[in-house]
């Protein structure tokens, strides 16, 4: 089985497009959640993640950051553990 990935994004960002990739190319199936036209999200983003950019990575409910952020983990070879957990009845639900 393998986590639960949510990717929020927006249509005209590459960092979005990188980070759907490198997903991609891990296996990693993940659901994608568009921003663009949902403040409500922005703000529920901004305050989970004190971040204010796109996209945002969470796996199994944890915010893991945005491309850079799963990059550096994929060098380090710790990305693929954790795309490869399954998630717990305790993860946080994701909103949509």
């Amino acid at each position: 089985m393998s986590a639960n990935v949510v990717v929020y994004t927006t249509d005209y960002c590459p960092y979005c497009t990188r980070a759907k990739a490198l997903l991609a190319k891990k296996g990693a199936p993940y659901r994608e959640v568009r921003v663009d036209q949902r403040p409500d999200l922005r703000t529920w983003l901004t305050d989970v993640t004190k971040q204010r950019t796109v996209p945002q990575v969470f796996v199994n409910g944890a915010p893991l950051g945005g491309f850079t952020d799963i990059a550096e983990l994929d060098q380090k070879g710790r990305l693929q553990p954790l795309l490869e957990t399954a998630p717990k009845p305790s993860d946080p639900e994701m909103r949509q």
